[in-house]
């Protein structure tokens, strides 16, 4: 499955800092509606996503009815963004 989206970055200030884009509630109701096929665990998604010309796996943690993207530090340099800053991600379930 394969979407595309755009959110604004946030900072989540948890135990363990880092930045995400949360998932808008359409492309957030078809993940949820396929996310038994490719869980492994927790509710957590492998994904590939890009961002501009960068592109990275990863896995999409389940918050508040929806999910959350993290962005990797090397993603945000390269790409230029940081807190705040609305971005468009392309995104494929599995790996």
């Amino acid at each position: 499955m394969e979407l595309e989206f755009s959110g604004e970055i946030i900072h989540w200030r948890g135990p363990s800092p880092f930045f995400f884009v949360a998932v808008p509630d359409g492309p957030g109701a078809d993940i949820q509606a396929v996310s038994a096929q490719f869980t492994y665990g927790w509710g957590v998604i492998p994904v590939t996503v890009t961002l501009g010309r960068t592109t990275w796996t990863t896995s999409l943690f389940p918050r508040d009815d929806t999910y959350l993207v993290p962005l990797k530090v090397k993603v945000r340099t390269a790409e230029k963004v940081g807190e705040g800053d609305v971005v468009a991600l392309r995104m494929t379930l599995g790996r």
